[in-house]
This record gives structure tokens, C-alpha cells and sequence, in this order.
């Protein structure tokens, strides 16, 4: 099948009405400084949000063209992101870059990942300086340090959203997951890249402070995402050498 576009930008969106008719323009004049504008689509997974945000993304598909805004029940920041994986990988482009609308990533750092995708087929970024407070700061810590205990595996910022993935080899990353579909699925592409052998880069981006929208996981829920986060990582370590195998065939 011919690749009729370059790239397929996906960001999960919940409740962000207060940015998301910035975040909007804010990517597609980022990316149409890299890319051609007609060679791109931005899309906007909108996860149930309980504002505005659905109605707004609506609004904003008529005034551009590169936006494609899809709406569904509420299930999480991971299922809305693992959703929008396999909605650009039927669109077909050469690359899917993925983000998120909160507006605390900057779309200069874009070019630096485009000009990187010819020596990876997964190019990932780490948060430089990390606008989050101090709780989940901790919790990214505990992450990063079971990632190396559980797999042997250390990656900077495995779980970041700002990461470019050629699609073909996307494809074959969501076909080694395990058919339950892991909790944070962006944890599980970035190990098992690595473990198959790709080169990661780690570049660093900027990471700016949340101004509005609503952060989607409060603290107490935090731990539970990441002892659940834990367990899946502890449970696959299994079937990693199957996933890492049908990757590589």
C-alpha cells in the first residue's frame, strides 16, 4: 500500500477546552515548518471528556483540514493513546509521532526527532527539566529504576509523550503486545524497542509547567496506576523474549 502521508500526529485530549483550540494550530504550524502541511494529519483522540473539548475539537475540523477529531467513552489516558495507535497505523503514513494537548510540549523540538527517523524506527525524547510536581516526579523515579530492575532495561523517559515510531514498525510492536492491552502501553513500546535492539536516542525536549486543562490522575490514583503499571511490567517479563522474537522477525 502506497504511503499517502508522511506522518499521523496522535494526542489523546481530556477535558483541555481552556487549550485546546491553541494546541490545535499551535502542532500544525509546528509541523508544517518540518513538513509539508498537505503530508500530515493531527489526530485527536477525545477521551470522554466531560467539558467542552468535544464539541470544540468538532468546531475545529472545519477550519483545518489536517485535524481529524475522534470521540470516545472515557477509558483512560493509555487506552485513548493505544486507540489512537491503531486508528493512524490504518491510516497508513511512513511515521507516527505521538504528543498530548495539555500544551507543556513544544513543537520546535519536533525537527529533531524528523531529522532522526532514518536512523531509528523508534525515536524517543526525555523531559530535560520536568514541569510535574514532586509526587509524580517520585513515581517516575520508582519507574525508571523498575524498568532496570525487572528487564535490564534502563530508559531515561520511558513512558514520555513525545516519541516518533515508523509506522511498519508500530505495527509490529502492537502485535507482540499481549492481548490484554497494557495499562500504560507507551511503558511497553519503549522497553520492548529497546530490547529489540533499536537505538532510543533519548532527545532531550522541553517540558513546560500545566497553565490549564485537568490532570486526569490524582495522587491516590497515581499509586494505583503505578502498582498496576508494576505488576503488568512484572507479569510480561514472561514473554518478553516471544515479543522481542516476533519484532525482530
Amino acid at each position: 500500500m502506497q504511503n499517502d502521508l508522511d506522518l499521523v500526529v496522535v494526542i489523546p485530549a481530556y477535558n483541555e477546552e481552556a487549550c485546546i483550540r491553541d494546541v490545535v494550530p499551535h502542532w500544525i504550524d509546528g509541523i508544517a515548518n518540518v513538513i509539508p502541511v498537505e503530508s500530515f494529519k493531527l489526530l485527536i483522540i477525545n477521551d470522554g471528556s466531560r467539558d467542552n473539548t468535544g464539541a470544540i475539537l468538532d468546531e475545529l475540523t472545519g477550519e483545518y483540514p489536517n485535524l481529524i477529531a475522534k470521540h470516545q467513552i472515557n477509558g483512560g489516558h493509555g487506552n485513548a493513546i493505544y486507540n489512537g495507535y491503531q486508528m493512524a497505523v490504518e491510516m497508513n503514513p511512513a511515521f507516527v509521532f505521538q504528543t498530548d494537548s495539555d500544551d507543556q510540549f513544544d513543537p520546535k523540538d519536533f525537527h529533531k526527532f524528523w531529522e532522526k527517523r532514518n536512523e531509528s524506527n523508534f525515536v524517543l525524547g526525555f523531559r530535560e527539566v520536568r514541569h510535574d510536581d514532586p509526587f509524580r516526579l517520585i513515581i517516575t523515579r520508582i519507574l525508571k529504576f523498575s524498568l532496570l530492575f525487572i528487564y535490564g532495561t534502563y530508559i531515561h523517559d520511558a513512558n514520555i509523550p513525545f516519541r516518533l515510531i515508523r509506522t511498519s514498525y508500530l505495527k509490529r510492536l502492537l502485535a507482540a503486545l499481549p492481548k490484554s492491552v497494557p495499562f500504560a502501553p507507551n511503558i511497553f513500546l519503549s522497553v520492548l524497542a529497546k530490547k529489540a535492539g533499536q537505538k532510543l536516542f533519548d532527545i532531550p525536549v522541553l517540558h513546560k509547567e500545566r497553565e490549564t486543562g485537568e490532570v486526569s490522575i490524582r495522587h491516590m490514583k497515581l499509586l494505583k496506576v503505578c502498582w498496576q503499571s508494576f505488576k503488568e511490567l512484572a507479569s510480561f517479563r514472561f514473554e518478553l523474549n516471544r515479543m522481542v522474537k516476533e519484532i525482530n522477525k
